[in-house]
C-alpha cells in the first residue's frame, strides 16, 4: 500500500494530465450533443467519473506489470500481453461496478439493455486504449528515465573508481617506497630483488589489463590479491598474513576491489610479526574479507571515497550493496558475488 501511495505522489503531474484530458473530453462530448453553450457543460462530474475509471485501469494494468514484468527493458510482447489481459479484467471490472449500483438504485432494465449495453462497452473499450496508452507511455518513460540515470551514476562511480585505484597504485610515494624496497634487496640478495621486480611488473601488467572492465572473475582477483600482498610482504614481512579459504569459486566482482580492501587493512592497522594483522578472505554464497583490527595511533583521514564508489558500483551491477562491519576487534566486509 505505502509503494501505491508513493507512485501516486511520484506521478502527481501525470494524473492532473489525464484528470484534465478527461474534463476536455467531456466538455466536447457534450458541446456534440447538447450542441449549446450553458454551464452543465462545464460541470467536473463527468471527469471525476472518468477519473475514477482511469484510476481502476491504472491499478489493474500496474498489478499485472509487476506480475509479468520479465525484463527492465520495454518488451513490445510483454506490452502487448499486459495490455489485452489488463483489458479484459478492466471491462469485467466496470461491468460488475455498473451491475451493483444499478441493482442498488433499480435501473438495471435502463442500464443494462443490449443497445446500451453495446455502446458501453464500446465506449470503455475505446477508454481502454486512451487511457492505457497513455498509462503504459508513461510508465515506460518513467522506467527508462530511471535506468538511465542508473547507468549514469553507473558509469561515473566506475571512472572515479577507477582513477582512484590507478591512483592508489601509480602515486610517487607508493612507486618510491617499493622501489626502496627494490634498492635494498639489489644490495641484500639480487635473487630476491629479482623476484620483486618481476611480480611488481606482473601488478601493474593486471592493473592496465582490468582498467576498462567492469567485471572480473573472482579466480582472478584473487590471484591477484597474492601477488600484491606478496609484493607488500617484501616490505612488512609477516607482520601482516593473509588467509584464503574455498578459492576456487564461480562468479565475478568489481576488479581491484580485493587489492583496496587488503590496502586499506594494511593502511589503518598496525601489524608486527608477534601480533600481525591477519587479512581473511572466503569464498561461498559471498565473498567474506575481514581483518583484526590493531588501530595505529596516528593516522591520515581519508575521504573513503574508493570504497563509498565501490558500494555504489555493487549495488547498480548486483542490485545488492556490499556489508561493512566495524567493531573494536574486527572490521569485515561482505560481497555479493556477480554472475
Amino acid at each position: 500500500m505505502r509503494n501505491i501511495l508513493n507512485e501516486i505522489q511520484q506521478s502527481k503531474y501525470f494524473l492532473l494530465f489525464v484528470f484534465l484530458f478527461g474534463y476536455a473530453q467531456s466538455i466536447q462530448i457534450r458541446l456534440l450533443v447538447r450542441k449549446k453553450l450553458d454551464w452543465y457543460i462545464f460541470t467536473p462530474e463527468a471527469a471525476v467519473l472518468s477519473f475514477i475509471s482511469a484510476g481502476i485501469l491504472f491499478f489493474v494494468m500496474y498489478l499485472f506489470i509487476k506480475h509479468w514484468q520479465k525484463s527492465d527493458t520495454f518488451s513490445t510482447g510483454e506490452a502487448l500481453k499486459i495490455f489485452s489481459i489488463s483489458m479484459l479484467v478492466y471491462l469485467s471490472v466496470m461491468k460488475i461496478l455498473g451491475l451493483c449500483i444499478s441493482l442498488a438504485f433499480d435501473t438495471f432494465e435502463r442500464n443494462f439493455n443490449q443497445e446500451t449495453l453495446i455502446l458501453s462497452t464500446l465506449s470503455e473499450i475505446m477508454d481502454t486504449f486512451i487511457y492505457g496508452s497513455f498509462f503504459l507511455a508513461f510508465y515506460y518513460y518513467k522506467k527508462n528515465k530511471k535506468k538511465q540515470k542508473q547507468i549514469e551514476e553507473y558509469n561515473q562511480a566506475f571512472s572515479e573508481t577507477k582513477i582512484n585505484q590507478l591512483k592508489s597504485q601509480l602515486n610517487p610515494h607508493f612507486l618510491f617506497n617499493n622501489l626502496n624496497v627494490l634498492d635494498q634487496l639489489i644490495e641484500e640478495d639480487k635473487y630476491k630483488a629479482s623476484d620483486f621486480l618481476n611480480e611488481f611488473a606482473e601488478i601493474y601488467r593486471y592493473v592496465l589489463q582490468v582498467s576498462d572492465k567492469s567485471l572480473i572473475s573472482i579466480d582472478e582477483e584473487i590471484s591477484f590479491a597474492k601477488k600484491y600482498f606478496g609484493l607488500m610482504q617484501h616490505k612488512y614481512g609477516n607482520a601482516y598474513l593473509l588467509e584464503i579459504q574455498n578459492q576456487s569459486i564461480e562468479g565475478n566482482i568489481i576488479p581491484l576491489t580485493l587489492q583496496l580492501l587488503l590496502e586499506n587493512a594494511i593502511q589503518h592497522n598496525l601489524g608486527t610479526e608477534k601480533n600481525p594483522v591477519l587479512i581473511r578472505i572466503y569464498a561461498d554464497q559471498t565473498l567474506l574479507v575481514s581483518n583484526n583490527t590493531i588501530v595505529k595511533r596516528k593516522t591520515k583521514s581519508t575521504s573513503g571515497r574508493a570504497l563509498k564508489n565501490l558500494k555504489q558500483q555493487y549495488t547498480l551491477l548486483a542490485n545488492k550493496q556490499f556489508e561493512i562491519i566495524h567493531t573494536e576487534n574486527e572490521f569485515s566486509v561482505t560481497l555479493p558475488i556477480i554472475p
